[in-house]
């Protein structure tokens, strides 16, 4: 068993501004962890918002390696039980060891990891493609560099009606809103209304997620579906947005890989929930990975490597308003640049 660690500095096509900050570059961890003949890749971005550095991750996972070495027959599941305890201050981490894992135990199992699920590829949903906040003559060039039937408009800034009325004008694609956080309750209520007009298809994540009393009046009056980002972190996080939200977001490196994300998307659908998985600024490894959940879906945001100058490896790509998986078992990603 052998665990490898690349670290790459991902350079954006635009500048990326959401109400927390704006980047250029996503700084990423690649883990190669190998056994015998096969190689399983795994993937988590250092998000400076959640305090996350390659360093760290690097020395979280090396703290396990021992236990990994000696459980490497296990399914990722099993493994991911084990390494938690001493990952659990680490999720993305975590993240990253278990994603790799899922496609090494995909590879030594002749599978694509779907296929090992028991899934198929019918009816999956297509991905959004992220506008970043910017000028509107900025966002309405970038939505003119990329013709496509699904956007997520970043917003919270004091103009976001007037924003998507000035989208509008330019595609008729379909939209939904990410506030981050950015409104209040009365805000994100009026605009539900207006926005319903303009084809935007749910608000994800309007209010801070500690004005619970705020999102209960959100869930009760808004016009649009409510779903929930920021609010649902980890797994018990699911059965507490119940009240306050239509659906969840689930971001594979806050919640510590595709072990706990499948149990809550299950969670999500017993309590009738809408799940949507998201990304955050990954290459073709992680969203490789994100693919694979594709069949349990109702929505997924899964550009992640479409916003990047340069990729890094191969996989399941997004074109032609479809999404193609290589004939490769695992998560069907290839490193393209080892360091």
């Amino acid at each position: 068993m052998k665990i490898e660690f690349y670290t790459y500095n991902l350079e954006l096509k635009n500048t990326f501004t959401i109400s927390h900050g704006s980047r250029d570059f996503q700084e990423t961890l690649i883990v190669a962890l190998s056994e015998g003949e096969f190689t399983g890749y795994g993937e988590a971005a250092a998000t400076v918002y959640y305090g996350v550095t390659t360093e760290a991750m690097i020395a979280s996972i090396k703290s396990v390696e021992t236990i990994v070495a000696e459980n490497i027959h296990l399914k990722p599941e099993e493994l991911w039980e084990l390494t938690f305890p001493h990952l659990q201050d680490n999720p993305f981490a975590q993240c990253a060891l278990d994603i790799a894992m899922h496609d090494l135990h995909g590879k030594r199992n002749k599978q694509p990891l779907y296929k090992l699920w028991g899934l198929n590829l019918q009816n999956i949903p297509l991905t959004n493609y992220t506008i970043g906040i910017d000028t509107v003559e900025k966002m309405v060039e970038k939505i003119k560099e990329f013709p496509w039937p699904l956007y997520k408009i970043k917003l919270g800034t004091n103009e976001d009606v007037q924003i998507v009325k000035e989208l509008r004008k330019h595609t008729n694609s379909v939209f939904r809103v990410d506030a981050n956080g950015a409104w209040t309750a009365e805000q994100t209520i009026k605009n539900s209304e207006l926005l319903k007009d303009l084809n935007v298809e749910f608000l994800e994540q309007p209010l801070n997620p500690k004005d619970l009393d705020g999102m209960a009046e959100v869930y009760k009056n808004s016009a649009l579906p409510i779903i929930a980002d920021e609010s649902c972190i980890v797994e018990t996080d699911v059965a507490k947005c119940k009240d306050y939200f239509h659906g969840v977001n689930i971001k594979l490196t806050k919640c510590a890989g595709l072990t706990p994300a499948r149990r809550m998307i299950t969670e999500a659908k017993k309590l009738n929930m809408k799940v949507m998985v998201g990304c955050m600024t990954e290459s073709t490894v992680g969203i490789s990975a994100i693919a694979q959940l594709l069949p349990l879906l109702d929505y997924v945001d899964m550009d992640g490597a479409l916003l990047l100058k340069s990729d890094i490896a191969d996989g399941v790509k997004v074109y032609d308003e479809k999404v193609h998986f290589p004939d490769r078992n695992g998560t069907g990603a290839k490193l393209l640049i080892p360091e």
